[in-house]
């Protein structure tokens, strides 16, 4: 029999306490722009290659620089217009090799959370010593750039390891989006610090729609809508969360960034209604305002099924 990971307890969605966002806001709504490094010939992983085709792949690595030379700074001055900052899922890397972005990023406040080094460049295999150079070198390398102290982690290529999540917990950060099993926040299970899974909204990420389904880009806008409206309506009883992660390289393409703006544009007509925000910010609310509620519920319904404890607001002072 295969043990679970035992990251977070089951949690029916159904009656559970209320989540109001700040100012009565019923949906907490933030964008993930990916802004990756590819490297054209990475070392080999035994446990994935670097790139589909055997590599060195001119055609995807030379896509992929697209995204970064053209498509990201198209995505970034569509955003502007609707005054929707981004919650960027970097590539450190990138830190070296495209400064000008960062900055642009810089100006504009948006947010910065870590992406691993290289999206060529794998958990797989690591031992705790190098996954912890990963981290450190992260929370490091984008403060020293940025300012920011980073909050937030999505493991490269979605990769980890068994203890991914406890060396997030031992760094102090706020969320993870590498787990994807709500559309509310939910604390997962470390021996320290308070960690949350950050709804990412994986089945609206560009990757899985033009990447993996094909769709054209008049379907994906109303796909986009429709989460929406689904997630806005559910707001009502208790706040939700909508992300859309992004890659420029995809949804950047001139043919694309049309209807893409049009959903956003969807998005933005509900204001009244919707909290438009960055992944920290609803992080930080969450932890100061509904982590105890969302504990003592799962307690109270008998659904804790042990493994490491968490951590309560006055355990923490």
């Amino acid at each position: 029999m295969h043990s679970t990971p035992n990251l977070y307890d089951y949690w029916p969605y159904r009656d559970r306490p209320k989540i109001v966002w700040p100012e009565g806001k019923k949906l907490a709504f933030w964008i993930a722009p990916n802004i990756e490094f590819y490297e054209f010939d990475p070392p080999k992983n035994p446990s994935r290659g670097g790139w589909p085709k055997p590599a060195p792949d001119v055609v995807g690595y030379s896509q992929r620089d697209w995204g970064n030379r053209v498509g990201h700074w198209r995505l970034m001055e569509m955003m502007d217009r609707y005054d929707m900052r981004g919650s960027i899922s970097l590539s450190t890397a990138l830190i070296d090799h495209h400064p000008e972005i960062i900055e642009a990023c810089v100006a504009r406040n948006w947010e910065f959370f870590s992406h691993g080094i290289y999206n060529t460049r794998y958990s797989y295999g690591m031992n705790e010593a190098q996954e912890r150079a990963v981290i450190e070198d992260s929370i490091r390398s984008i403060q020293s750039a940025t300012g920011q102290r980073i909050r937030g982690y999505l493991a490269p290529a979605l990769t980890h390891t068994e203890r991914t999540f406890e060396l997030l917990g031992e760094y102090d950060f706020w969320y993870t989006c590498d787990l994807f099993q709500d559309d509310q926040p939910q604390p997962i299970k470390t021996r320290q610090g308070q960690v949350i899974s950050m709804p990412y909204s994986l089945e609206v990420n560009d990757v899985i729609t033009y990447g993996q389904q094909g769709m054209d880009p008049w379907r994906y806008a109303d796909v986009l809508k429709r989460h929406f409206d689904q997630l806005l309506a559910e707001g009502e009883e208790s706040g939700t969360v909508m992300c859309i992660p992004l890659h420029a390289y995809l949804v950047g393409q001139p043919h694309r960034i049309g209807p893409f703006e049009a959903a956003l544009k969807h998005i933005a007509a509900h204001a009244d209604d919707v909290w438009i925000t960055t992944a920290a910010e609803i992080a930080g609310y969450y932890r100061q305002t509904y982590w105890d509620q969302t504990l003592n519920d799962i307690q109270g319904r008998g659904l804790a099924t042990g493994g490491f404890g968490f951590a309560h607001q006055e355990d923490k002072a």
